[in-house]
């Protein structure tokens, strides 16, 4: 069983009330009760917790961390980002969902801007899956159509992705690297673009599954640590001179 925790910021849904009539127990909430039927043990984080609710003990026993943030990003500390970015280095699966992409963990593992484009006018979006054999697109259709999401464009400040799964094209023109895997260390990272706070897009089923998929994907896989360091020859070595 994957062992799954939902990192949401939780701010957007406390002040502001047209976000808190789509999700009005938390993105996390929502995303909790949408994956429920997946077989995984699910817990849930916010920042206001302490640490952030991302403490040794949850870190060290996550297996696949999904993180949400908006707002609120330059209040996630330091040290919990270079405790996320540890953990994913060591093995730990991340799902970066939407407005992610600026999280401190996100742009740590990046190692650039992770800026975009971006416009809010309720636009037409479609996901085209264009890796179909990908296991994070197991069971999806070859487009999601969402009526009403923010726009994100290109160019989006990204190190090139090992994997293109979702690209999308929105209602005014722009077209943006919606579904990019990453490998960091011995763990596996998800970006995944959909999911305004203002759009109920975390209800949506073909959405869930493509960030159950992640979740699969990105589950550790258990073999041998790597050894560093000095290193005992694997077989005798002839110390003769050669001339």
């Amino acid at each position: 069983m994957i062992n799954l925790t939902i990192w949401n910021e939780y701010v957007h849904e406390k002040i502001h009330d047209e976000v808190k009539a789509v999700y009005p127990e938390g993105i996390h909430a929502a995303l909790a009760e949408g994956l429920s039927g997946e077989g995984f043990a699910i817990r849930t984080a916010t920042l206001d917790e302490p640490e952030h609710g991302l403490t040794d003990e949850v870190l060290n026993s996550t297996d696949v961390l999904i993180w949400w943030g908006h707002m609120a990003h330059d209040r996630v500390s330091d040290e919990i980002t270079q405790k996320v970015a540890k953990r994913v280095q060591q093995g730990m699966g991340l799902v970066v969902l939407h407005s992610g992409h600026f999280s401190k963990p996100f742009k740590a593992l990046m190692g650039t801007s992770c800026d975009l484009k971006w416009r809010e006018v309720g636009e037409q979006e479609i996901l085209w899956n264009v890796n179909p054999s990908h296991p994070i697109a197991h069971g999806v259709n070859a487009s999601i159509i969402l009526e009403h999401e923010e726009m994100y464009g290109e160019f989006f400040d990204i190190p090139e992705p090992d994997e293109l799964v979702f690209i999308s094209n929105f209602e005014g023109g722009e077209v943006f690297r919606s579904g990019c895997t990453f490998r960091r260390g011995e763990g596996k990272i998800f970006y995944f673009r959909p999911g305004h706070e203002t759009y109920p897009t975390y209800y949506n089923k073909e959405i869930l599954r493509v960030i159950a998929n992640g979740v699969n994907w990105a589950n550790p896989v258990h073999t041998l640590k790597p050894v560093f360091g000095n290193s005992e020859p694997v077989r005798a070595i002839n110390k003769g001179v050669l001339v």
